[in-house]
């Protein structure tokens, strides 16, 4: 898993790291991995050589480690020109850098630009762009390059006006994002919230870390994690030689009913895609769940079930008291529970979502913002991961909180972000797919927390291709 820091950590191991080198080391390894990926940008474009470079400076190191990299590529054959957004406050050594390879001053963007260099705010910044940056940031959409490609921006550690610790991302009067949209970004040291989490990773694009030696020096706990396709493969339950059916885990689904039968057979299948050995169906699509999936055993009710290591419990199963006497069922199993849709509604409605604070075995709900809403009495806001936190607390429970990038927060104070997420999930029934893939890897016995991460990133990755019309598996 690839770890997340928040601005504070990254300021302390930055301070204890200089401490060690000699006075300006740090910031010339940002600029030097920050040109190297600028110059591989350019000859894809035609070469460094001849390019056209426009450095946006605000103060402070960011600027700093911006007109350093101007420097390097202006030695290189590069027209290198800065815009200073505050003139009396830019770096004062890599201003005078940047002049002696040969760069210059402007005081408005040059007609033809191939390549940006967004400086203006680096892991300081809060409360979006100021007027004149927010205009420069609107305009670059406008500027073109030698081949008459729109230019390339770069993102000099963040993209500037994003809020560096929760994602967020202020708008402008006109509903316009007040930030840089970069096509890259070139971040040093470590991973930051915005560049993976909320909306501001949309405006990251591609995002490279560059190593400057600072994590030896990031002490305590990640603000998250990036889950990888390594962890889910090493996650991933396996059968042995003398495995069969049963020893595999066998998942119970209650969901669907004789109004949306169709969740039924979607939860099913999603449980089917997962390693366990056996799915037990309880509900009122019985008909349709054994005509798409006839190796199920199906039931009308959970109490008819059978044993089962894990139940998924709520996609179309109705709100009504029938629904609520399943759910009852359900949660009086002493295994693991995924709760999903109709089930969130029902421990509103019933006023349940408090008493999962004693069950022991572990739970995870999967809410999208509404039914986040719905549960907590506010929306998710700015702070996602905050969001998922303090629910999984309250609920003693792992909260899977859906979107274009999924949180998983738990009880213990553990946050994942999944990285595959893509909008064409935002169909009916996919939810009801990854439910039922949760509860199957949760069947077979992976902690909730890895489960709901594995399930994650496999749903959207399916996600993905399915949008390309290619075949997934699961991991080998």
């Amino acid at each position: 898993m690839k770890p997340v820091w928040r601005v504070t950590d990254v300021r302390a191991a930055e301070v204890g790291l200089m401490a060690t080198l000699p006075p300006g080391t740090l910031m010339q390894r940002a600029a030097a991995g920050l040109a190297r990926r600028c110059a591989l940008l350019l000859e894809d474009r035609g070469g460094v050589y001849g390019s056209r470079v426009l450095l946006l400076v605000g103060s402070g190191d960011n600027g700093g480690d911006t007109l350093y990299a101007g420097a390097r590529l202006a030695s290189r054959g590069a027209a290198v020109a800065a815009l200073l957004l505050t003139p009396g406050r830019a770096h004062a050594e890599g201003l005078a850098a940047l002049r002696a390879a040969g760069g210059r001053l402007v005081d408005r963007p040059p007609g033809t630009v191939d390549l940006v260099l967004d400086g203006i705010v680096g892991i300081g910044g809060t409360g979006g762009l100021r007027e004149t940056a927010d205009q420069l940031a609107a305009s670059l959409v406008q500027h073109c390059g030698r081949d008459g490609a729109r230019a390339t921006v770069v993102a000099v550690d963040v993209p500037s006006g994003v809020a560096v610790d929760t994602g967020h991302v202020p708008l402008t009067a006109a509903g316009r994002p007040s930030a840089v949209r970069a096509d890259v970004t070139v971040t040093f040291g470590a991973l930051k919230p915005a560049l993976v989490v909320g909306p501001a990773a949309a405006l990251a694009g591609h995002v490279e870390l560059v190593d400057i030696g600072l994590e030896p020096w990031l002490r305590g706990t990640p603000a998250l994690r990036v889950t990888e396709w390594s962890d889910v493969v090493d996650w991933w339950p396996r059968p042995g030689a003398a495995s069969e059916k049963y020893s595999r885990g066998v998942v119970g689904v209650a969901t669907g009913s004789t109004t949306y039968p169709g969740a039924a057979v979607l939860s099913v299948g999603g449980a089917l895609a997962g390693p366990t050995g056996m799915v037990r169906y309880a509900g009122g699509a019985r008909a349709e769940v054994l005509h798409q999936h006839p190796s199920v055993i199906a039931t009308g009710r959970v109490a008819d079930a059978g044993r089962v290591q894990a139940w998924v419990c709520g996609s179309g199963l109705g709100t009504g008291e029938e629904a609520t006497a399943e759910l009852r069922a359900v949660l009086a199993a002493p295994v693991p529970v995924v709760l999903d849709a109709d089930g969130l509604t029902l421990l509103v409605d019933g006023k349940m979502a408090e008493r999962l604070r004693d069950r022991e075995a572990p739970i995870v709900v999967t809410p999208h913002d509404r039914e986040y809403t719905r549960l907590c009495g506010e929306a998710p806001g700015a702070d996602r991961v905050g969001a998922a936190l303090r629910l999984a607390a309250w609920m003693n429970a792992v909260v899977l909180l859906k979107g274009d990038r999924t949180i998983i927060g738990t009880p213990a104070g553990r946050a994942y972000v999944n990285p595959t997420g893509t909008p064409v999930l935002a169909t009916g029934g996919t939810g009801d797919v990854l439910s039922g893939l949760l509860g199957s890897l949760l069947a077979a016995g992976l902690a909730a927390e890895r489960a709901a991460a594995a399930a994650a990133y496999l749903h959207g990755l399916a996600g993905r291709e399915a949008a390309r019309g290619g075949p997934v598996t699961a991991p080998d």
